[in-house]
């Protein structure tokens, strides 16, 4: 079966490749679309890189600035000996910053990158647009468990290193959704697996830190960051997915008073990404060009009061 016509479209539409530093720690991002557009920064879930937002970003660039960045300790950007959510919102303010997003970007995440735009919120909100969660959601306090803090809660030893294939193949035929879902896409999927990969002495090795999680403490206080965001905020999910993180939204509805947005995918599961791009770069566009039609709204207005006084002179 051929690959769908959006496969092709987004794997030849022109990015960039750049890097800046944060912390002592190289940071990469691409970006897509011209600069002067609204801005949108798009955040991986862990164990993941910037690739997973391949077939997305394109079909954003036509009317935004997008860039998609490695998080440290992920993709191909450093690794750092502790983790904090507050040092990787400052990767995403930063990367912001050089990939020339303009004033007042919109983050949009997946899954712990969901968390990481709650952290950017929680740290920039006032300086951003809005933030969307893709397939993340905050839990009510006394449902909230704790996902980082591997080191205390499980002495995991520090400092492990992820397992060396000598066979590429033998790689790639590892590569798994997490949590598993049907492979909709199966080109999507390796391709995905490929960019997973980085070659080392003795063979192949994900590009992921497995120390992310040791010190890293997500924290029981996410619901009173999401609270307290002096931005918009936004709530995509996938209608099937398994994942634990994504079973909250109606917790967030009830705590906005139903205001709110929270738009299902049909036939989507947790990597609604690779299952439904098109679908998901046009919900983040529709939430997106409502908060810069918003933004615009005074301008636009004065604007049209000045035409409006032009003609009837």
């Amino acid at each position: 079966m051929a690959a769908p016509f959006w496969f092709d479209r987004a794997l030849t539409t022109p990015s960039e490749s750049a890097e800046v530093e944060v912390d002592g720690v190289a940071i990469h991002f691409e970006t897509w679309g011209e600069i002067g557009e609204p801005g949108i920064a798009l955040i991986h879930g862990s164990n993941a890189h910037l690739e997973w937002w391949r077939f997305v970003a394109p079909f954003l660039a036509d009317q935004f600035r997008v860039v998609a960045l490695d998080s440290s300790g992920n993709g191909d950007s450093g690794w750092r000996k502790r983790y904090s959510g507050e040092i990787l919102a400052r990767e995403v303010q930063a990367v912001c910053d050089a990939a020339e997003l303009g004033e007042n970007p919109i983050i949009a995440g997946h899954s712990f990158g969901g968390f990481i735009a709650l952290e950017t919120g929680h740290y920039y909100g006032a300086d951003l647009a809005g933030v969307i969660f893709l397939d993340f959601t905050v839990a009510p306090t006394e449902q909230y468990l704790e996902w980082g803090m591997r080191s205390e809660r499980e002495g995991v030893k520090p400092n492990r290193q992820t397992r060396v294939y000598e066979d590429k193949r033998e790689a790639l035929q590892r590569f798994r959704y997490l949590p598993e879902q049907p492979v909709i896409h199966p080109e999507v999927r390796d391709y995905i697996a490929t960019k997973s990969l980085r070659q080392v002495e003795g063979g192949w090795t994900w590009k992921f830190d497995p120390g992310l999680f040791d010190h890293l403490e997500m924290g029981i206080d996410q619901l009173s960051k999401f609270a307290g965001l002096e931005c918009r905020s936004a709530v995509i999910l996938g209608e099937d997915s398994a994942d634990e993180g994504a079973f909250f939204a109606d917790h967030m509805l009830q705590i906005t008073n139903g205001k709110l947005p929270v738009l299902k995918i049909p036939g989507t599961y947790h990597h609604l990404m690779f299952d439904e791009p098109l679908a998901v770069a046009m919900a983040i566009k529709a939430l997106c060009l409502n908060w810069v039609r918003e933004d615009g709204a005074a301008a636009t207005q004065q604007r049209h009061s000045k035409i409006l006084t032009a003609h009837t002179n």
